[in-house]
């Protein structure tokens, strides 16, 4: 089932190119705002299935086109990304030590909304396309044996980084957490519909133009690892956003105008902005491109060319 928020919040099952209007079958989850709506669909979503799919199959159907979707999951508790959770095609030898950071629930956005590029002296503003894990059930402790239990569903998602915003090494809480940073949708997929999670093509387009493309056949702690080591961190909440990391060979600079498409086989199509009120730009290289001219580190970063923060300006 594709569950979805559209238009004031109304909750959606969409169903081929049209969504139909389930929130009369919801009203009695106790809910003051949408995300407590979802969650506790989530939690409850064994007793609501069937009810779902009559009113799935009965309702009137509304053409996509003709509504607005918003975010699905607006305020997770929890938004954990995996880092460096990809073997980059064969690029990396060994898989890096698994980690994860937290990223601000402040920073999600819904389909056609903008990411906002603030006024910081960024080396450059990237996006990262990923599969997110949606929890479904409280998982503390939990091991890889029935961590795919505790998974509901899962979500397109783009982890925006401000890179390098700062001089020193501890810079991901300015990097990762700002608002608008967390592009997440354009719907929740549950997990019954997702043959296998570890083998879904992952592409990102900008302006058209494709970017990233790769397979999460290729993660190198794969998500029943990814969800015990993570449960073994702090508990994870229904609802809750486990993201699992990208391939960075296809990352590119985001900037002023681009509009960003995320699909994951599955997943549907996520479509964001980008607005920057400075209307700077960097070379639109990936960082393969410039990993190809044997540029490293920062170099490997595509450079800035014009507006505040440029070298020379």
């Amino acid at each position: 089932m594709k569950l979805a928020f559209f238009d004031s919040h109304r909750l959606g099952v969409i169903t081929g190119d049209a969504v139909v209007d389930v929130s009369g079958v919801v009203e009695s989850i106790p809910h003051t705002v949408p995300h407590e709506l979802m969650r506790g669909l989530i939690e409850r979503f064994d007793s609501y299935r069937s009810v779902l799919e009559e009113a799935a199959r009965s309702g009137r159907r509304l053409p996509l086109v003709a509504v607005r979707l918003q975010a699905p999951l607006p305020a997770p508790s929890n938004v954990v990304c995996m880092a460096v959770n990809y073997l980059e095609d064969g690029t990396r030898k060994e898989p890096a030590p698994i980690n994860a950071f937290l990223k601000s629930p402040s920073s999600i956005i819904g389909p056609r909304q903008e990411i906002v590029l603030p006024d910081v002296p960024a080396a450059v503003f990237e996006g990262e396309a990923e599969m997110a894990v949606v929890i479904g059930r409280r998982a503390k402790c939990v091991n890889a044996a029935s961590a795919m239990d505790h998974v509901f569903g899962y979500v397109n998602f783009i982890d925006v980084s401000a890179r390098a915003v700062t001089s020193d090494k501890n810079s991901f809480y300015q990097s990762k957490s700002r608002d608008t940073f967390g592009p997440l949708g354009p719907y929740l997929v549950t997990a019954d519909e997702i043959a296998d999670p570890q083998a879904l093509q992952i592409r990102l387009w900008v302006n058209g133009d494709l970017k990233q493309d790769f397979n999460t056949s290729d993660m190198a702690h794969k998500v029943p690892r990814c969800i015990e080591w993570v449960s073994h961190v702090h508990s994870l909440e229904p609802g809750d956003i486990l993201a699992t990391g990208t391939n960075h060979r296809g990352l590119n600079a985001f900037q002023d105008g681009d509009t960003v498409e995320l699909e994951v086989d599955g997943l549907g199509r996520l479509t964001v902005r980008v607005r920057d009120d400075l209307k700077r730009t960097w070379s639109r290289e990936t960082r393969l491109d410039r990993q190809r001219r044997g540029l490293e580190g920062l170099q490997g970063l595509a450079p800035q060319l014009t507006g505040k923060y440029a070298p020379g300006h």
